[in-house]
């Protein structure tokens, strides 16, 4: 890759992440890219490119951990509960087949 489609890169992810309010994995999956990736080009690159924007990137990077455990616990809420599910559907199929035999 040369340096300017490295450039033009960068200021892609950037422009992404404030646009949609992406954390890094989002936007690593996204553009199909190392999550490490996005970190070097949105810390080191961008702050070259166009301080501004990197700025914001920042800020919004700052948004993201701030609130991150939050959506890990509701992530994991909703992984018991489906698991909760499981167990009680798997418990309802068992006892129906106790009861035809």
């Amino acid at each position: 890759m040369t340096n300017n489609e490295l450039n033009t890169l960068t200021l892609n992810l950037a422009y992404y992440i404030l646009e949609n309010n992406s954390t890094v994995r989002a936007t690593a999956k996204a553009f199909n890219i190392p999550k490490s990736t996005v970190h070097h080009m949105m810390c080191n690159n961008l702050k070259f490119l166009n301080y501004s924007l990197y700025r914001k990137v920042k800020k919004q990077f700052a948004e993201n951990f701030k609130v991150k455990h939050i959506h890990g616990g509701e992530a994991t809420k909703q992984k018991y509960e489906k698991l909760k599910q499981l167990i009680n559907c798997n418990d309802q199929i068992e006892f129906n087949q106790e009861i035809k035999y």
